[in-house]
């Protein structure tokens, strides 16, 4: 198994230069007081494409031979690594294909059609997407681009961190800890590398929604374990059936523990960040959030950072969002 270190990473920031926005790294006065913290947000729903995923997925076609990439590329995902790729494979002149449950928010059906990526739907819940995947590997010759489980990318996510670690150190900030987003592990893992190179001190927290914490009970069982639902959950970008292979060999290592948050909790952290730190965030995008503000008690007087990794919503989740008590 190829697991990435912190100077793929490196690589990977020399590969998506100019390409990838450099997202600022942001604190907020309001935010603070409410934590009784002083936090750092990593804001990915200002990256192109609404989400960290653009990075790994350019990361990943850019190092594909020439033939690979006019052979194509495909994906599986719900949104927002589908965005990710399809904008990537245009910028390298590639055709795409992604497979998307057909339960995926529309907003990112949509916005993965423009482009220019094709769009097959399967069902989420009769559907083994591995194998889905697999036999149209078969069928179509086309490269697969795995949204998590592809050292390439998790070196691409890794970006994040690395960004993120610059930036404190210009601040002469060391973090207490991070909270980061968490589906397959790709970001995490990523993130991961990159902060404990920096920050060896720094402790590092997955945050995942109820019920699909496949992550934080892989950490504590020390193997890797099954969601036993595919579906169910407001944080549709982050739901996966288990954690990848490669982010777990990172992660059992470097993370600290796993933070679990409601839908409830989730769509009050996408209400936060709308009304005070006018950010828009997805669901999934806003776990980290959510576990700052339910655990800060716990941590007062610390320093973090929290990623917010996706503002891909569709414009009736922030409606429940922001009217529903």
């Amino acid at each position: 198994m190829d697991i990435p270190q912190y100077s793929d990473v490196e690589a990977a920031a020399k590969r998506i230069a100019g390409k990838a926005v450099r997202t600022p790294l942001l604190n907020y006065p309001v935010l603070d007081e409410r934590t009784k913290m002083r936090v750092f947000i990593k804001p990915e729903n200002l990256q192109r494409t609404g989400s960290f995923k653009f990075r790994g997925a350019y990361n990943a076609i850019s190092t594909m031979s020439q033939e690979a990439r006019d052979n194509g590329v495909y994906a599986i995902s719900s949104g927002n690594h589908a965005q990710g790729v399809a904008c990537a494979a245009k910028l390298f002149g590639c055709s795409a294909t992604i497979l998307m449950p057909s339960d995926a928010p529309k907003i990112k059906m949509a916005r993965t059609r423009s482009h220019g990526a094709t769009v097959v739907e399967f069902d989420r819940e009769k559907d083994d997407r591995d194998v889905i995947a697999r036999k149209f590997g078969e069928e179509t010759g086309m490269t697969f681009v795995h949204p998590y489980d592809n050292p390439k990318v998790v070196a691409g996510q890794g970006t994040v961190g690395r960004e993120i670690a610059q930036d404190l150190e210009k601040l002469e900030v060391e973090p207490d800890r991070a909270i980061v987003c968490t589906g397959g592990g790709g970001l995490t893992s990523g993130v991961a590398l990159a902060l404990s190179h920096h920050f060896p001190k720094t402790q590092i927290h997955c945050s995942e929604p109820e019920g699909f914490d496949d992550y934080r009970r892989s950490l504590e069982a020390g193997e890797l374990k099954r969601n036993a639902k595919t579906t169910g959950s407001v944080c549709d970008s982050i739901i996966t059936t288990m954690p990848g292979k490669i982010g777990f060999e990172i992660n059992r290592k470097l993370l600290h523990s796993g933070l679990v948050v409601s839908d409830r909790e989730a769509l009050d952290a996408v209400r936060f960040a709308f009304e005070e730190l006018k950010l828009v965030a997805e669901p999934g995008g806003a776990v980290a959030l959510a576990s700052l503000l339910k655990f800060c008690s716990q941590w007062e007087g610390e320093t973090a950072v929290i990623t917010i990794s996706g503002g891909n919503i569709d414009p009736d989740i922030l409606q429940r969002a922001l009217t529903t008590n």
